[in-house]
C-alpha cells in the first residue's frame, strides 16, 4: 500500500511539474508540421568522390595560375576562411589586396558588382543553376544554359562544374584587363582575348596548367584515360566542383539533427523560430525544402550597392539580364540557408551586414528600401547606394507579392528567427581550414 501511495505521489509531482516538457512536445508538435509542410527532409551525405579528381581540384581551386596575373584564385572569393564567401558585401577580384573581408581595392581594381555566393551542397540534384541570376543552368536532360552558348564544350559533370567555367574568363574577378602584366611582369596573355572568346581562354589556361609537370601528372591520375591532348578546361571545372562537393558537403546541423528525430537538438528559442519562419513570418515560402531554397528568382526589395554592370547603369537588374524579359527585373535567385550564420554580408550586393538586419528587411520591405541606412557598409562602398527616387518607385513596383505586406514581429520574435537560422550551423563548417592545401603546383602562394 506504502509502494503504491509513493507512486501515486510521484505521478502527480511528474504532472506538476510537466509544464516544461508537455509545453516542449506541444511546441515540437508544431515545428515537425512545420518543417512537414514546408517538405525540410533529412539530407544523406552524397557518395564520395574519385580522391585523385578531389586532389587535383583542390589544388585548382587554390592555385593562382588560373588568374590571368596570377594574383587570385578561386578561393580569393570562396575562401574557406570565411565559410566558402569572402565576408565582404561585394567582392574584390585580381588587382585586390588582403585575403577575404579585410581585403581592399587597389588603384587598379574596382569591386565585383556581386556578392560571393557561398559554396555548400552545391553537389546535391536540386541546385540545377548558378549565380545570383541562374545564368548557368542544366535543364532536366542535362543540356546546359549558359553564357557561352555553343562554346561551352561538352564533358561537364553538372551545373556546378560549368559554372566553374565562368569566373576564370571574367576581367573583373580572374582574367584581368588588356596590357595588363601578372606579378612576374610578364604579359597576361588570358587577357588579350576578346571577351566572346571564351574557348580561346580556356585553352590558354590549358597551356598553363600542362606546363607544370605536377598538373600533368594530377590530371594524368584523375583522367587515365583521357590523352593529355585531348584535357580541356572542362576536365579542370569537373575537378574543382568534385572538390567543392567533397569539401563542402554540410548535412549535420542541429537541425538536420532534429529532423532525423532528434527532440532535443534544437533549444526552445530556435523551436518556437522554426514556427515563426514557416507560419507567422512567411519564409518558408521561398525558403522550404531541405536546402531552405525554392531555387526560384523573386523581387524582394533589396537596396542596390555597388558599381552595376556599367558605368552609365549603376543598377543590378538581376534576372532580366539573363531572359531579357522586364517582368523579371530586380530579381535575384533564393539562397540557401545551411550555415547562413556564417557567410555574411547578405542579399545578392551584401547590402545587410548581419543576419538580424536581412531578417528584419522583411518585416516591411518597403520602408525597408526607401529608409536603407548605408552605413552599414564599409566606407568604400558607402557612396555606391544607388538611393534616388525613380529607381527606388521602380524597385518597389516590382515587388513580390509574397513580399509586399507588413509583417509584425516582435523583437523577442525576431531574436528566435535569428536563433533558428543559426540552427542551420554544421559545427564542422565553423573551421574549414583542413580544405587548404599548404602548397600548389605552381609554387604561387596559396593565401592572399
Amino acid at each position: 500500500m506504502k509502494a503504491l501511495v509513493c507512486i501515486a505521489v510521484v505521478a502527480l509531482l511528474v504532472a506538476g511539474c510537466s509544464d516544461g516538457p508537455a509545453g516542449t512536445s506541444d511546441l515540437d508538435t508544431q515545428v515537425r508540421e512545420a518543417l512537414a509542410e514546408a517538405d525540410v527532409t533529412p539530407l544523406s551525405p552524397l557518395p564520395p568522390k574519385d580522391p585523385a579528381l578531389v586532389l587535383l581540384g583542390q589544388a585548382l581551386m587554390f592555385d593562382k595560375v588560373l588568374s590571368g596575373n596570377r594574383d587570385v584564385s578561386c578561393a580569393t572569393c570562396h575562401n574557406p576562411t570565411a565559410s566558402t564567401s569572402d565576408g565582404l558585401s561585394l567582392s574584390i577580384g585580381t588587382g585586390g589586396v588582403g585575403s577575404a573581408g579585410s581585403r581592399v581595392l587597389s588603384t587598379a581594381t574596382q569591386f565585383i558588382p556581386r556578392n560571393a555566393q557561398e559554396l555548400f551542397n552545391r553537389g546535391y540534384a536540386e541546385f540545377a543553376s548558378m549565380f545570383w541570376d541562374g545564368r548557368v543552368f542544366q535543364a532536366g536532360n542535362g543540356v546546359f544554359q549558359t553564357p557561352a552558348g555553343a562554346q561551352l564544350p561538352a564533358g561537364l559533370s553538372n551545373a556546378l562544374a560549368a559554372q566553374a567555367m565562368f569566373p576564370v574568363t571574367t576581367r573583373l574577378e580572374m582574367r584581368g584587363q588588356s596590357g595588363d602584366v601578372d606579378r612576374f611582369g610578364a604579359p597576361n596573355e588570358l587577357a588579350q582575348f576578346g571577351d566572346d572568346k571564351r574557348p580561346a581562354i580556356w585553352a590558354a589556361l590549358m597551356n598553363r596548367l600542362l606546363a607544370i609537370p605536377e598538373y600533368v601528372s594530377l590530371f594524368q591520375a584523375a583522367y587515365p584515360a583521357v590523352a593529355p591532348a585531348d584535357l580541356g578546361f572542362q576536365h579542370a571545372a569537373n575537378a574543382i566542383a568534385a572538390f567543392e562537393v567533397e569539401a563542402f558537403t554540410s548535412v549535420n546541423s542541429a537541425l538536420d539533427r532534429y529532423v532525423r528525430g532528434d527532440d532535443g537538438a534544437l533549444n526552445e528559442a530556435e523551436k518556437r523560430g522554426a514556427v515563426l519562419f514557416f507560419g507567422k513570418a512567411n519564409c518558408g515560402s521561398c525558403h522550404l525544402g531541405s536546402q531552405l531554397t525554392d531555387q526560384q528568382f523573386h523581387s524582394i526589395g533589396v537596396p542596390q550597392v555597388g558599381p552595376g554592370f556599367a558605368p552609365e547603369s549603376p543598377e543590378d537588374h538581376g534576372r532580366e539580364r539573363v531572359t531579357g524579359a522586364a517582368a523579371e527585373r530586380y530579381q535575384f535567385r533564393t539562397p540557401p540557408l545551411r550555415n547562413v550564420e556564417l557567410t555574411g554580408p547578405y542579399m545578392h550586393d551584401g547590402a545587410y551586414t548581419t543576419l538580424e538586419a536581412a531578417v528584419r528587411h522583411y518585416l516591411n520591405t518597403t520602408t525597408s528600401l526607401r529608409s536603407y541606412d548605408a552605413s552599414q557598409l564599409r566606407a568604400d562602398l558607402q557612396a555606391s547606394h544607388v538611393s534616388d527616387p525613380s529607381t527606388l518607385d521602380a524597385m518597389a513596383a516590382t515587388l513580390d507579392a509574397l513580399v509586399q505586406s507588413p509583417l509584425t514581429l516582435s523583437d523577442a520574435e525576431v531574436d528566435d528567427v535569428v536563433a533558428f537560422l543559426r540552427s542551420l550551423t554544421d559545427p564542422a563548417a565553423r573551421d574549414l581550414s583542413a580544405t587548404i592545401p599548404p602548397s600548389v603546383p605552381s609554387g604561387l602562394p596559396v593565401g592572399d
